[in-house]
């Protein structure tokens, strides 16, 4: 993928997101779109080496639409600045629709890449799904945390979002109780690719996916 063109093109969308610029530059975006797509395609392969459920995941459907949702937003800029894909076992992307964990990834105009594992807030059915395996399975949970490629790759959960109090029905003494709080189970990081190619995007989340692999799997179980 040509990441230099890429950047050129998300930039200047984000200085002029409206419909008359888009359709001047629709052959551009088509060309980007079939490369991204092919990106995706390879990191699927790539990621099924560790993770088979992945095999199957569509790389078309792995895609978020350029187009952004703004009924209820007040920006009503039409199109998204960044080029992102979320990779689950059947191309789904939203866990109410049966997506789960996934390997999410975006690239943006001002040449950041930004890769995240987990789930970013779940429906209520599955976020007390995952409190509850989080009881039934602490040893599991705190073996996740504690492994040390996740911990060197991302860090820990993150806590965005976090419930001020327990949610109703756990014991606010638990010792994961913390844990419990949480809207979003995922582990994000972003770094600057300025001057690199595809290869080492790929490389690059490769690594950080592989690590993240136990905490996708740990979700998947709940």
């Amino acid at each position: 993928m040509h990441l230099i063109d890429l950047k050129a093109y998300l930039s200047e969308l984000a200085e002029n997101n409206n419909r008359a610029w888009f359709v001047m530059n629709k052959p551009r975006y088509d060309i980007l779109r079939a490369e991204f797509v092919q990106l995706v395609t390879s990191l699927i392969t790539e990621i099924a080496r560790f993770d088979p459920a992945i095999a199957g995941c569509d790389p078309k459907k792995a895609l978020f639409r350029i187009n952004r949702d703004m009924r209820f937003s007040q920006d009503k800029s039409p199109y998204k600045t960044t080029f992102s894909s979320s990779i689950v076992p059947n191309g789904r992307k939203k866990p109410s629709e049966g997506g789960g964990p996934a390997y999410y990834f975006q690239l943006d105009g001002n040449g950041r890449l930004f890769f995240a594992c987990g789930e970013y807030m779940p429906p209520s059915d599955r976020l007390k799904a995952i409190r509850t395996h989080i009881l039934n399975d602490s040893a599991g949970f705190q073996s996740v945390l504690a492994d040390k490629k996740l911990k060197r790759e991302f860090g820990t959960l993150q806590e965005e979002g976090k419930l001020q109090r327990p949610p109703k029905g756990f014991d606010a003494s638990h010792a994961l109780i913390e844990y419990i709080k949480l809207k979003n189970f995922m582990v994000w990081t972003e770094i600057q690719i300025d001057g690199w190619d595809s290869a080492q995007v790929q490389s690059t989340l490769i690594n950080a996916f592989q690590s993240a692999q136990p905490l996708v799997q740990w979700l998947r179980a709940a």
